[in-house]
């Protein structure tokens, strides 16, 4: 009995060696029954943050690098999305590189949430961006250089 009782704790311990950090991923049987497949890793998505400004008129969209489970940006991120609303619906957005960018026709038009609040005279940062609120609108900027600025007045990117 003993000797059955360390043959099962030999086998347990090798098998949990193949569990150690850079083994293969774990292989599972094919509708075959004799070839294997490997079993793909789980992904971990990051959170989008959202905040406006005390006005209600614009708001922001922040998505990591590596997107979230329902959106992933065209470069893989990270990305800064901002929406005024007033007097015309426009987008600015901060990819990973490159200028910013200006969309004048904006077919989903979701703007704004009762996210955070992002008050006058306060800063935002996450990734390579920054943004300060203030009663005059929204500056934005990549770390850079490249940045927006939304106001109901004026709209700059670069």
């Amino acid at each position: 009995m003993k000797f059955f009782t360390a043959c099962i704790l030999a086998f347990l311990s090798m098998t949990s060696l193949g569990l150690a950090d850079g083994a293969p991923p774990p292989r599972l049987p094919t509708a075959d029954g004799d070839k294997t497949v490997a079993v793909p890793e789980t992904k971990s998505y990051g959170r989008q943050e959202e905040f406006v400004l005390p006005s209600g008129n614009i708001g922001c969209t922040y998505t990591p690098e590596g997107g979230t489970e329902v959106y992933q940006p065209s470069d893989g991120g990270p990305e800064l999305s901002c929406d005024r609303i007033a007097p015309r619906y426009v987008r600015a957005t901060l990819a990973r590189s490159g200028a910013a960018v200006l969309l004048k026709d904006v077919g989903d038009q979701g703007c704004c949430s009762a996210g955070s609040v992002l008050d006058y005279g306060e800063t935002w940062t996450a990734g390579p961006f920054s943004c300060l609120s203030t009663r005059t609108g929204l500056s934005c900027e990549r770390n850079d250089g490249h940045s927006f600025f939304l106001s109901r007045r004026r709209l700059n990117v670069n």
